[in-house]
């Protein structure tokens, strides 16, 4: 693994695709699990220092980001409740299903996920990913 600041961990691939195109070979260092991490992605993982990983505003990813807390030491990156809201205002959200999940880095998370009653897809925050990424050099 090279040595690096910070490592940046998602699923969806079209925030891969936007990475390169809008900030070319200046970006963080990313790695795109393209949906649940399998076991190659948990093998890279392993040797990372404190993953920023993030995914969809769902119940089952905030199951899938509190296992990387635990599996990886991942630091929720724009996981919070407040991060959910501007998702939720930009739009295009769908409908939140299955069992509610409890998270322990914003308890305020689950609560407002559960009012709403929506989802958030993460590619709906693609502008401040990215500026992000920029800000890691």
């Amino acid at each position: 693994m090279p040595a690096v600041e910070a490592i940046y961990v998602w699923e969806n691939p079209a925030v891969l695709r936007a990475a390169p195109a809008e900030l070319g070979t200046t970006s963080a260092a990313l790695i795109c699990t393209g949906g649940i991490p399998s076991a190659a992605c948990h093998k890279l993982l392993t040797g990372c220092p404190r993953p920023r990983r993030r995914a969809d505003f769902d119940w089952t990813r905030l199951r899938i980001l509190a296992s990387a807390r635990l599996r990886h030491g991942a630091i929720p990156w724009r996981m919070g409740a407040a991060d959910y809201s501007i998702g939720l205002e930009l739009g295009e959200s769908t409908p939140l299903t299955g069992s509610p999940a409890a998270n322990l880095w914003d308890p305020v998370l689950a609560v407002r996920m559960a009012a709403a009653g929506r989802a958030v897809m993460e590619e709906r925050l693609i502008p401040a990913l990215l500026s992000d990424l920029t800000r890691t050099r």
